[in-house]
């Protein structure tokens, strides 16, 4: 049994009467918790599954049958709510998915009419179908979670995590945070989202604390929503992307009510520029930045109240070894993932090459300066890491995303979604004042105005907001190239 489910067990056992989980619909003590991960176990055991994927947006029926999978040793594999049908149905059949908990979202071609509900289990409350699939071949049982990645190209990747690589991870952020009974989290990424799930849920339970799960647009397009959701639990922690960050600071900028309880609002999943950092301080969010990947488990470092260096993402999770590379790039040792679906198993303790670029100061800080793949050279022979100028670019309150380009060109040019009140005269001076901060090969000398934000809906920016590089490309190279023509 996993630790978070034994944790559960034990906060059932000495304060059931303790609010774990609060729903759009309701709320679960940890004694209801107890008693239905309990229940939905026992109906999970009796079907024989052995791989079981969530196709839920989210709420307490979403950490219920994760933790009652577990319990009943049924490998849980998430259905990000963002995933197009095709990606959808590429994960239910690279993970040889047995059933679907949940509704699968229409048009999956190749499944469309084919499945039908083998029967309906009654979930914290709610009556989800239990939709059985027909897997072409058996995965090999080497992992409790599967977490998809969509990454930045490509085709997205099945990570392989046992049970008790996830409980150490757990473990660490729950110290690493000094997460407590009293502690109210607010959920507002997908729970298909490794680090919502370990950091957002699991850690809060193994500390006895309660766990938010409101029904939210994205947040990085309502941050009044956010701001009032916030508000209205009390919220002590949260977790939000870069952009959901921005919109949240802009938003308490212009007069948003004060957020007194927030005593910790981690941001990760995308690079963050320091300028954000020290708006989103002075604005009242004690915002800290931390890095981690999927392979890794999710959160590989982070700065904390009583170790933060604003620039870095902070120090290793005592469970960890962080290491550089001799051509810059980060290496990672600890417990971490056991393989790729479809690949040779890895040792999970070997050291694993992130592909991310950075430094460790004296004190065992890390910089992560941009992404291995991604650098190019100007015709002036200087390297320049995107992600860097994006940073700085997106610090600025008129820009809300950038992607930056230019390999084999005199200098960078860019795609940009400019803030909704900006105009194109704050615009020329927001970039400006980026450039202002960047050495002269490095600076932006035009750029492209997006005709759309990059989000996973329109597959050019991964669930945690990072920018798909070759997507953006695709979209708008002709008319940078027309810019530097």
């Amino acid at each position: 049994m996993s630790a978070v489910r034994e944790a559960v067990r034990r906060h059932a056992r000495e304060s059931g009467g303790a609010p774990a989980l609060i729903g759009a619909e309701g709320a679960l003590n940890y004694a209801d918790l107890d008693r239905e991960v309990d229940a939905l176990a026992g109906a999970l055991a009796e079907t024989g599954l052995t791989t079981l994927g969530l196709a839920l947006a989210g709420g307490p029926a979403w950490v219920v049958a994760d933790l009652a999978a577990r319990q009943a040793d049924v490998a849980v594999v998430p259905l990000p709510p963002f995933f197009a049908p095709a990606q959808v149905l590429h994960v239910v059949q690279d993970a040889a998915v047995e059933a679907v908990l949940g509704r699968l979202p229409a048009g999956v071609p190749g499944l469309a009419g084919d499945p039908a509900p083998a029967a309906s289990v009654r979930v914290a409350g709610t009556t989800l179908p239990l939709v059985r699939l027909a897997p072409s071949a058996p995965t090999p049982r080497r992992f409790h979670k599967v977490t998809y990645t969509s990454g930045t190209t490509g085709t997205p990747k099945g990570v392989c995590l046992r049970q008790e690589v996830l409980d150490t991870v757990a473990a660490a952020l729950c110290r690493a945070t000094d997460a407590c009974p009293q502690d109210r989290h607010l959920a507002v990424n997908p729970l298909a989202v490794l680090l919502e799930n370990l950091a957002g849920v699991y850690a809060p339970l193994l500390a006895g604390a309660s766990v938010a799960l409101p029904s939210l647009a994205a947040p990085e397009v309502a941050a009044k929503a956010l701001a009032g959701a916030l508000k209205a639990h009390r919220a002590t922690t949260v977790i939000l992307m870069p952009a959901a960050l921005k919109a949240l600071v802009a938003h308490l900028e212009r007069g948003g009510p004060a957020l007194p309880d927030l005593r910790l609002a981690a941001v990760g999943g995308a690079p963050v520029s320091a300028a954000l950092l020290a708006r989103a301080r002075d604005a009242g969010v004690p915002a800290l930045q931390g890095y981690g990947l999927s392979e890794c488990a999710s959160v590989v470092c982070l700065n904390t109240p009583e170790a933060d260096r604003p620039g870095s993402v902070g120090r290793p999770l005592p469970h960890v070894r962080v290491a550089i590379a001799p051509d810059g790039e980060v290496r990672v040792a600890g417990p971490g993932f056991s393989g790729y679906l479809g690949s040779a198993p890895r040792p999970e303790a070997g050291w694993w090459a992130t592909g991310d670029l950075g430094r460790l100061d004296a004190d065992g800080y890390l910089y992560v300066t941009g992404r291995k793949g991604s650098s190019f050279s100007t015709t002036s022979g200087r390297n320049v890491a995107p992600e860097w100028v994006e940073g700085e670019l997106t610090g600025e309150p008129q820009v809300a995303q950038a992607a930056v380009f230019g390999h084999g060109r005199p200098w960078p040019a860019a795609v940009i979604v400019p803030a909704p009140e900006a105009t194109p005269e704050e615009l020329t001076a927001a970039v400006a004042a980026a450039n202002g901060r960047l050495p002269a090969y490095a600076r932006v000398h035009a750029w492209q105005v997006a005709s759309e934000p990059f989000s996973p809906a329109n597959d050019l920016a991964t669930a945690t907001g990072r920018p798909r590089r070759a997507a953006i490309w695709a979209a708008y190279g002709p008319r940078l190239e027309r810019l530097y023509a």
